[in-house]
């Protein structure tokens, strides 16, 4: 059998031929970006990791970062709508930080310690310096969580976002010996210590930015809640990274559970770890409440009740101990701000679901 003939000119297109570039997409920035953030990558490199960016995928080798019956434990979180904040201010630089946090701060609430992350950026024109500007932080919410970054997916689509626009997601998988997980044997008696947040992590933007529109600021105003700081550098502040304390905790035998405060505020999280027939009674008064908090809630008239419905109101992190003791004493020793805020009580039945009350609400109004 023969080969049909080639059409004339396959080989080399006339300059009048469409191209890819002119529908909008640049190969050649995407290849760009790539070598921009290779050196950020393999910064991230850990015990376990194999090649490179570049290949069809990702290898890792669990047993050489360590582990000899494990699980895997896959998360998988984007930033909301925070991003619309960055992409209007032009403050890309901690955005990727904030994908890294979503993920890890979930993986280690089931005991597991992140082994490596991938990200997805897609976008209507590539920008190489704003990409490789969020990139860079994925890379170092990466290293500040020991996780490799092991590779991602950048997407050009045009007539998919508006200009200047892009979305993000992150990937992340950890593992945990199988004797190892949480939540443990959580049960009366045990008691609730707080980790602190940065602000307003990156849940709840969509009324953020409902709230800031109303107060007429821009982005570049002065933050009216953080001296030296406009508007939007003080939102952008990133999520917090928890990883190192609440493994650290795990690994000392201290920890039975953890939950970490996104969407739904305490209320909506820390119920999600906690056994039937248990309670938790929260302290509303025994951990300080970041400015922004108020601020939002006196710009917005917000209630107390839907701002800890919304927000994580200052607690980022919820660990469920045995020994308070031990476990204030192991935080303090490395330096990490904590606060006991309530304990575990049993409910009424033991079947009941899990529930959270509080003994007195924070104050979140100026």
């Amino acid at each position: 059998m023969t080969s049909a003939p080639c059409p004339p000119n396959a080989s080399s297109p006339t300059t009048s031929g469409a191209t890819y570039r002119d529908a909008g997409v640049d190969i050649e920035a995407g290849d760009a970006l790539v070598e921009v953030i290779k050196p950020a990558a393999r910064a991230t490199d850990r015990p376990g990791t194999m090649g490179g960016l570049g290949g069809f995928g990702a290898l890792f080798d669990l047993k050489a970062a360590g582990f000899s019956d494990p699980i895997l434990v896959s998360c998988t979180d984007g930033v909301g709508t925070k991003l619309m904040i960055a992409i209007e201010s032009g403050l890309h630089e901690t955005v990727g930080i904030d994908l890294v946090a979503m993920c890890v701060n979930d993986l280690v609430v089931q005991g597991a310690t992140p082994l490596f992350f991938l990200d997805y950026f897609a976008t209507g024109k590539l920008s190489v310096e704003d990409a490789a500007k969020v990139v860079r932080g994925i890379a170092r919410g990466c290293a500040d969580s020991g996780c490799a970054l092991v590779g991602g997916e950048t997407a050009e689509m045009p007539g998919m976002y508006a200009p200047g626009h892009y979305d993000l997601a992150g990937f992340s998988v950890g593992a945990a010996e199988r004797t190892a997980l949480l939540p443990g044997d959580i049960r009366p008696g045990d008691t609730l210590i707080a980790l602190p947040s940065a602000g307003v992590h990156s849940n709840g933007f969509s009324l953020v930015r409902n709230i800031v529109a109303r107060s007429g600021l821009g982005w570049d105003a002065p933050c009216p809640f953080a001296d030296g700081q406009t508007l939007g550098e003080a939102l952008m502040t990133p999520t917090t990274l928890y990883v190192h304390p609440v493994l650290d905790l795990h690994h000392a035998g201290l920890l039975v559970g953890a939950a970490h405060i996104t969407g739904g505020g305490l209320p909506g999280n820390l119920p999600r770890v906690l056994p039937k027939g248990v309670r938790a009674v929260v302290d509303g008064t025994a951990w300080p409440i970041p400015p922004v908090f108020p601020w939002l809630a006196s710009t917005g008239d917000v209630t107390t009740e839907e701002m800890l419905r919304v927000f994580n109101c200052g607690v980022g992190m919820v660990l469920v101990v045995r020994d308070s003791d031990a476990a204030m004493a192991r935080l303090d020793a490395r330096g990490q701000q904590a606060f006991v805020i309530g304990t575990i009580v049993a409910s009424e039945s033991p079947d009941s679901p899990a529930t959270l009350s509080f003994d007195e609400l924070p104050e979140l109004r100026d």
